[in-house]
């Protein structure tokens, strides 16, 4: 049996742990600040691994690269904000909706209509939360991070059109650092006076981004896309799953309903895409091997 559907889920778990990790640093290092790091730290040890051929790039591709890294810092930044306030499992619930968005317009079937009305009414069952009220402006945050998600999708696959093998990874995770510094600089310096912490941003680099990159390229070579799709559908699940462990975080009945209702959708419109032809390109098919899932969500 082969072992890459366990590369995948191994990966979808390291990349919500990592989250998880992270969100325990908010208060030494911010939210800003640890996604300041972990990017920097990302970029460098790729940088080292990758090596990119930057002088054969025309300029074409250092611009879709650079606004790749816009999307992926807006997508981290804001995803890290929701989490201040917001359960992991119902950010990643909420920013999953981007990407989901984008793989619905990618196909034309009555039957992405049950798809989407899935997706709304996971969406809906949060906004009408009988139990504690979930704060509005962290799910916003968490909307708005799903908004960057899509845009990295659409990205990802022009520089994946552009640029060869993943070589575009280290650059666009360097101009995420850039975009980020003005916004985690001042609480990421808490590591000059607890050099501790670097260790701790280290490993979320690690957890979110290193780790899940080699694991889903060594995968993407031996499984259909449409089986690493399904699943990557499991990230709402794993968030979950990472947030009561970790952070001890307990999604009611209800949460944990819409998170098996967007769940079920990703993962049904992934089958629907797959089916209907070639789709178009997304990090699902070539382009994702040299982009990082981790960089697609919380």
């Amino acid at each position: 049996m082969s072992r890459a559907p366990l590369l995948v889920l191994a990966s979808v778990v390291s990349i919500q742990f990592g989250s998880a990790v992270g969100r325990t640093l908010f208060d030494d290092l911010g939210a800003t600040g640890v996604v300041l790091l972990r990017v920097a730290i990302s970029a460098l040890v790729l940088a080292v691994v990758v090596r990119p051929r930057l002088r054969t790039w025309p300029r074409e591709a250092w611009r879709a690269a650079a606004m790749l890294g816009v999307a992926v810092a807006g997508l981290n930044l804001l995803s890290a904000l929701a989490m201040r306030t917001v359960p992991l499992g119902v950010v990643v619930t909420v920013s999953f909706l981007g990407p989901l968005t984008v793989s619905l317009v990618q196909t034309r079937r009555l039957l992405d209509l049950v798809w989407a009305l899935s997706a709304l009414t996971g969406v809906a069952l949060l906004g009408w939360h009988p139990g504690p009220a979930l704060p509005v402006g962290g799910l916003l945050l968490a909307a708005l991070a799903g908004v960057c998600g899509a845009g990295y999708i659409v990205l990802t696959a022009r520089v994946g059109g552009l640029i060869p093998g993943a070589g575009a990874l280290p650059v666009s995770l360097s101009v995420a650092a850039l975009v980020a510094l003005p916004f985690g600089v001042s609480p990421a310096a808490a590591v000059i006076g607890h050099p501790a912490l670097l260790i701790g941003a280290a490993s979320v680099a690690l957890l979110q981004t290193i780790f899940p990159y080699v694991l889903e390229l060594h995968a993407l070579r031996r499984i259909p896309t449409r089986v690493f799709g399904i699943l990557v559908s499991l990230n709402p699940a794993a968030a979950a799953l990472a947030g009561l462990v970790v952070l001890g975080q307990r999604l009611d009945a209800v949460a944990l309903a819409a998170l098996a209702l967007v769940t079920l959708a990703s993962a049904g419109v992934t089958l629907v895409r797959e089916s209907s032809g070639p789709p178009v390109p997304s990090p699902r098919s070539r382009p994702s091997r040299g982009s990082p899932v981790s960089d697609r969500g919380a």
